[in-house]
């Protein structure tokens, strides 16, 4: 029993934690309402391309969103320990909690969660983001002001300026890097989608191997933090390093099937060029659609009686000097 019956004296009273980033969901709804206007208009297109135009569309919004919203996942490296710790300042509390470390382009997110997630009379689940876009340091001290547990503050105090590790300087540049080269590869990906609605599809395969290529650009950016000295993070008796994780994985595979588009379009577009304008339906004549059939034209000649075509004749006009 603590002084005040388990209730911390100098502390808030348990906020709401951080449960969903808003510009991630902003993401995903665009994207959303994109796919559901461009598969609307899949009845009105004939013949077997219509399949291939779903195809194109499912595949073309899953590498857009996929592109954008990496720069606001928080899960490009993680790292997770299950372990005993103190709970917060001024009490000799032990909590058994999993406690988690999520890195972002642009900031962390810590959680800890009780294991089991009741204990002390309190529901012991926080999710906290820390970004360093602006300042860490002023983020770090509001969660200070907040009272937030121990092992979040302790992961949190890694980050900062004053820190002997180092590692806002590691993070922050090379996800900076890293989210220039992903902005840089929609804007690939945007005029890949225009060329490919223009008579030029080898130019579209070689934008898509561009979007492709600075996708892997931000992966080698992000991976530079692996190449210096890692910090450990030590709480309880366990310790543990952060990894990569979900993110990098899904830009890797985003940057590969890239990769794979891009090269069949330039071989294709090489070898059987008509046959890849005829399935963009780019250059084609409405009379080579499979279920339009276009008969032959007759010209009425009573319409032509007493009428002559009289030749062009150039007139040479002359002017005295």
């Amino acid at each position: 029993m603590t002084f005040y019956n388990d209730i911390y004296p100098f502390y808030p009273l348990q906020r709401t934690s951080f449960i969903f980033s808003g510009s991630l969901l902003t993401v995903i709804l665009v994207f959303l309402v994109l796919a559901v206007s461009l598969l609307v208009i899949l009845p009105g297109i004939r013949g077997k391309s219509r399949l291939f135009w779903m195809f194109r569309i499912i595949v073309s919004l899953f590498i857009g969103s996929v592109i954008v919203a990496l720069n606001f996942t928080s899960d490009w490296a993680e790292a997770r320990v299950t372990t005993n710790a103190t709970y917060k300042s001024f009490s000799s509390a032990i909590v058994n909690a999993d406690i988690g470390l999520h890195v972002g382009l642009y900031g962390i997110n810590v959680t800890l969660k009780g294991n089991p997630l009741v204990q002390f009379n309190e529901t012991i689940d926080y999710n906290e983001m820390f970004s360093w876009h602006d300042t860490m340091e002023e983020e770090y001290e509001e969660a200070l002001e907040k009272g937030l547990p121990n092992p979040i503050l302790y992961i949190a105090e890694k980050f900062t300026l004053s820190s002997p590790c180092g590692l806002i300087f590691q993070y922050r540049y090379s996800g900076r890097y890293a989210s220039a080269t992903l902005w840089t590869a929609f804007c690939c990906w945007m005029l890949t989608n225009i060329l490919f609605s223009m008579p030029v599809i080898l130019y579209a395969g070689y934008m898509m191997l561009a979007t492709a290529a600075f996708i892997f650009f931000s992966m080698a950016s992000f991976s530079t933090i692996m190449n210096v000295p890692q910090c450990i993070f030590s709480i309880g008796t366990d310790s543990f390093e952060a990894e990569y994780s979900h993110s990098f994985w899904l830009a890797l595979a985003t940057g590969v099937l890239c990769t794979i588009i891009g090269i069949l379009v330039v071989m294709f577009d090489v070898m059987i060029p008509e046959k890849v304008k005829e399935a963009f339906s780019v250059g084609v004549d409405s009379c080579e659609d499979d279920d339009v059939s276009c008969g032959e034209g007759y010209l009425n000649t009573i319409f032509l009686e007493g009428v002559t075509i009289s030749p062009l004749t150039t007139k040479r006009v002359s002017v005295d000097i």
